[in-house]
């Protein structure tokens, strides 16, 4: 894939799991499963690490979710939640553990990992 392809596709991704995410999270419907959801974002987050240009503030894979439905009211989390984007891979798993590990500047902490349901998150 040529870098004017890879930008065309890029852009292309961005459109698509922006209208999708709306979907989901503003109107509470779905026209495609969360795992095709999941890997058009992966396909996205792979440009984005080989082309690091078409990488934009406002792109899906920088942003988490959508704006909550008003019929849930706000709550504080007790602790900060981290997200883990998507993991494909043990290789993925680990990148994001090193990134925890710099965020809290230390080796050695205490974090567990639970299969990904989609909805509400409460700490």
């Amino acid at each position: 894939m040529t870098k004017a392809e890879a930008r065309k596709r890029a852009r292309k991704l961005r459109e698509v799991i922006d209208y999708h995410r709306y979907l989901y999270h503003v109107l509470d419907t779905q026209e495609i499963s969360a795992a095709a959801l999941d890997s058009l974002k992966h396909e996205l987050y792979q440009l984005e690490q080989k082309y690091p240009d078409l990488k934009r503030k406002d792109s899906p894979t920088q942003r988490v979710g959508g704006k909550p439905l008003d019929k849930f009211k706000k709550i504080r989390h007790k602790q900060k939640m981290y997200s883990m984007e998507d993991v494909f891979s043990v290789e993925e798993l680990k990148a994001w553990k090193n990134r925890l590990v710099k965020i809290n500047k230390k080796d050695n902490f205490d974090f567990y990992l639970m299969a990904k349901i989609d909805g509400l998150a409460v700490s």
